[in-house]
């Protein structure tokens, strides 16, 4: 993911060139509100290009164990998020190649990365770290569609299919697949975490019983004795 992060950044340099206009933008025109189009662009790439790689970093173990360095960097990358990388992107969706049906695609993503960065945030305040998990799982699923779109519709595109539907269904099909595998993962997290708590609950239970047991023993004998 970091290095298709980095090939879509390399490829997006183009965008910041104010003297030319890129072929993906001249695909566009005309365009009703041309100014705020190419804002939103220039917004939309530059955020994707710091907060992709910012999400996948925080999910290291090395960043998780670091909370300070974590939570700084956590709430640099929410506040990227939801007020420069998801208001633009549902910008540019409106005028998204392919008709409303990508246009939904794209802002159904918009909004599960916004919904999914705020639960996550109220979730680390409130220390649920189950649910925080959960929830970032969504974003940098859902952030990742943009590596694996592009994928997908190179891999399309290689086999001959219609370019059209190859762009529909490299979106949504990202889009989907990515929500039905961060829901799997934190299920299957969720409910090893529960087998692990109730085996340790178990091993407690035969643990404290055995030590009553040794310690009813331990109390008998010497009045045993005593009464001999």
């Amino acid at each position: 993911m970091l290095g298709g992060s980095a090939l879509i950044a390399a490829s997006s340099v183009a965008y910041f060139d104010f003297e030319t206009l890129p072929p993906f933008a001249l695909e566009k025109f005309p365009l009703r509100f041309e100014t705020l189009w190419f804002a939103s662009l220039r917004i939309h790439v530059a955020s994707a290009i710091l907060a992709f790689p910012s999400c996948l970093v925080l999910t290291t173990r090395t960043l998780q164990r670091r909370p300070l360095v974590h939570r700084s960097l956590g709430r640099l990358t929410g506040i990227l998020v939801l007020f420069a990388l998801v208001p633009s992107g549902a910008v540019l969706a409106f005028e998204a190649k392919g008709g409303s049906v990508v246009t939904a695609g794209f802002l159904l993503s918009g909004a599960i990365v916004a919904w999914f960065m705020v639960q996550g945030v109220l979730a680390a305040r409130r220390r649920d770290f189950v649910s925080h998990r959960r929830a970032m799982r969504h974003v940098v699923g859902q952030m990742s569609v943009a590596v694996t779109s592009r994928a997908l519709m190179l891999g399309l595109d290689a086999v001959g299919v219609d370019p059209e539907l190859a762009y529909v269904v490299a979106l949504w099909g990202p889009v989907l697949a990515s929500a039905a595998v961060a829901e799997i993962i934190s299920r299957r997290a969720v409910f090893s975490a529960s087998n692990l708590f109730r085996s340790v609950e178990r091993m407690y239970r035969e643990i404290s019983a055995l030590a009553l047991l040794v310690r009813v023993r331990s109390v008998v004998r010497p009045v045993a004795r005593l009464g001999r």
